[in-house]
């Protein structure tokens, strides 16, 4: 889904739903489930824009298919790899050591010697700290 027809998605669901807390967790396990905020929340990436440009650059798998649209929403049981070609790369030297001491969100599995990981469980309301949900709203319903 690019990233137009993921703003599509976002206001069909807000005009659907109105903007009650059904629509604002659905909202937030929608983009909790990008790809790009997957890879960063998986510790991948420092942060999202680099998780965007990592994935946009080709760098992951999606069940073993390649994957370089951010927006691309990974589901429950999916497994998110790097491509064997780009861990050559320089930005990879000091990830595994990085993510010995990484501790991801409950709803990801991570998988730190292969650099692997899964979602195991939908994300909740209390996995997503810290976010301006109007914000979101507001930006997403233009």
């Amino acid at each position: 889904m690019g990233e137009r027809q993921f703003r599509n998605h976002i206001k069909s669901v807000l005009q659907n739903r109105g903007q009650g807390g059904d629509a604002t967790l659905l909202l937030l396990k929608e983009l909790e489930r990008r790809v790009d905020n997957v890879v960063f929340r998986l510790g991948f990436a420092k942060s999202r824009r680099e998780a965007k440009q990592m994935v946009s650059h080709g760098y992951f798998l999606i069940n073993g298919k390649p994957v370089n649209i951010s927006s691309f929403a990974v589901k429950r049981g999916e497994d998110v790899s790097f491509k064997e070609s780009k861990k050559e790369k320089i930005i990879f030297k000091n990830l595994f050591s990085t993510l010995k001491s990484y501790q991801q969100p409950k709803w990801l599995e991570l998988n730190k010697e292969k650099m692997e990981g899964k979602i195991i469980a939908e994300p909740t309301a209390e996995d997503v700290n810290n976010i301006d949900i109007s914000s979101i709203f507001e930006f997403y319903s233009r």
